[in-house]
């Protein structure tokens, strides 16, 4: 009786893990249609060197002469390429384990995130390291160590802000130098709190705009990391860009579509949808603009980074109406494998 009584408390117990196991899909907030943004995607626009291998498609930048450089979990990890889509060179081979986020500053330098190696690393363009922040390999909580980074940006001053998003749930503030400032947030729903700080971006006012991911809000703050206010009901900001017009840019890669917002978080229009077929995204990532106004989109889960070129606006409004968040979740598997835990494999 007594064992019979112990399985039923564990089943009991068990029961909400694999509730939750079986929600392989996440409800949106109610979207309406808003303006189709006037991009279509250009096939085939990037003409890899030969050799190199596909993977996972993390960020990308785009510098003053309209370089666009990608950033990927593969060989080669960081690439230059011209602005027609042309390999120029491989950099800073050999620094990277994970590829994140990736910025470019003023002076053309990149700024990279490593969310496996817990870096962010300054490059000059030749790839030749400026300044580290952060130790390789360490991941922790501290006034210079961070965990699994995400994001990186910069004031007009040369201030560095970083989303240390994955393993810490804060925004840390250096000056130029890289010398240490201030740090603010941490994990939770509130105001000043973070579910994934993922992306950071700052205005030409200087203010601080978070893409709090989870919390599926963008969170905006001073300088000095005082609220301001937030925007909700936008979906799942993975990636911010903020063009010269201060709007926002926003890549939703909960329901895999571009966004742009005004200057009080108002959506203005939308393109893209989830799926596998050019210009369609599966987890889209990050996002940078040329000065064409050419879109260039780090698309994960199809192994690819997108270019989308302007085109006269068509007036409509989107067929593609956020539901349900695609390519998430999962639900433990049963099969032959599964139930061998006894058996030696030969």
């Amino acid at each position: 009786m007594k064992t019979v009584l112990e399985v039923m408390l564990v089943c009991i117990a068990l029961l909400p893990l694999y509730s939750s196991a079986q929600q392989t899909a996440v409800k949106a907030a109610p979207f309406q249609p808003v303006p189709e943004l006037p991009y279509r995607v250009v096939p085939n626009f990037f003409k890899l060197p030969k050799g190199a291998i596909a993977g996972e498609a993390s960020a990308v930048a785009v510098n003053s002469k309209g370089h666009i450089f990608l950033f990927q979990r593969t060989k080669p990890m960081l690439a230059e390429y011209d602005a027609q889509g042309n390999f120029i060179q491989s950099i800073g081979d050999g620094l990277f384990s994970h590829p994140h986020g990736l910025r470019i500053d003023a002076d053309d330098n990149l700024w990279t995130t490593d969310d496996g190696s817990h870096l962010v690393l300054k490059l000059d363009p030749s790839g030749n390291v400026l300044l580290v922040l952060g130790r390789v390999n360490t991941g922790a909580e501290a006034n210079w160590l961070f965990n699994k980074p995400a994001d990186v940006a910069f004031a007009k001053n040369g201030d560095i802000y970083v989303a240390d998003g994955y393993g810490n749930s804060r925004v840390v503030k250096f000056d130029r130098d890289g010398d240490f400032i201030k740090a603010w947030g941490k994990y939770g729903t509130g105001i000043g709190e973070f579910n994934l700080p993922h992306s950071v971006a700052v205005d030409n006012q200087g203010r601080v705009y978070v893409g709090d991911r989870e919390n599926q809000r963008i969170q905006i703050f001073d300088a000095e990391g005082k609220f301001i206010q937030q925007w909700t009901d936008i979906g799942y900001p993975y990636g911010l860009s903020i063009t010269p017009d201060q709007h926002v840019w926003m890549v939703d890669g909960g329901y895999d579509r571009i966004v742009e917002l005004d200057q009080n978080g108002k959506i203005l229009g939308a393109f893209g949808e989830p799926g596998h077929k050019p210009g369609q995204f599966a987890w889209a990532h990050f996002m940078a603009m040329g000065p064409d106004q050419t879109i260039y989109v780090a698309d994960v889960l199809n192994w690819r980074f997108q270019a989308f070129s302007r085109v006269a606006p068509t007036g409509s409004m989107t067929r593609y109406v956020p539901s349900v968040r695609m390519f998430w979740g999962s639900v433990p598997s049963v099969g032959w494998t599964s139930q061998q835990t006894a058996i030696p494999f030969k």
